[in-house]
């Protein structure tokens, strides 16, 4: 099994909606069903800035990876930022994942951006094991303030 990474298309509606889904469930969270179709329709929409690909492995769609481009105080070009990144159960060991990952890393360097960032929790060992033969962590600690 290999994985073709590709953009999303229209009709991977449903099948990203259950993925993304167990995404939530994974990380325990829950997104307003509202979000997730603006998320949907931002994905399609030329002027937002979110973009994703999505992973196929013996032509059904197994993962996605969002991402999007901001400016940075750092650099005169953009920053890559992946924000979502999951592939189910069934297809984990295809390389689909690191695939993904690659894939955002193409797009990032069409766009000449200046990095491509991800940030996980401290618990998903089986996915910074994979981050950890693409690039080292860095130093930094992420704060979040919820408003």
């Amino acid at each position: 099994m290999t994985a073709i990474i590709r953009p999303l298309k229209k009709t991977d509606k449903e099948k990203w909606q259950v993925l993304f889904a167990a995404y939530q469930k994974f990380y325990r969270a829950r997104i307003p069903a509202h979000i997730v179709d603006h998320t949907w329709d931002r994905i399609f929409d030329e002027t937002a800035s979110v973009s994703a690909l999505g992973a196929e492995v013996d032509g059904e769609l197994v993962g996605f990876t969002h991402f999007l481009f901001h400016e940075s105080t750092w650099n005169d070009r953009p920053n890559c930022y992946l924000e979502d990144l999951y592939v189910e159960q069934s297809a984990r060991g295809t390389g689909a994942a690191k695939e993904l990952i690659l894939g955002v890393e193409k797009v990032a360097r069409e766009k000449n951006a200046f990095r491509v960032y991800w940030h996980t929790q401290q618990y998903n060992s089986k996915a910074r094991s994979l981050y950890d033969t693409i690039t080292p962590p860095s130093s930094f600690i992420v704060y979040r303030m919820a408003l």
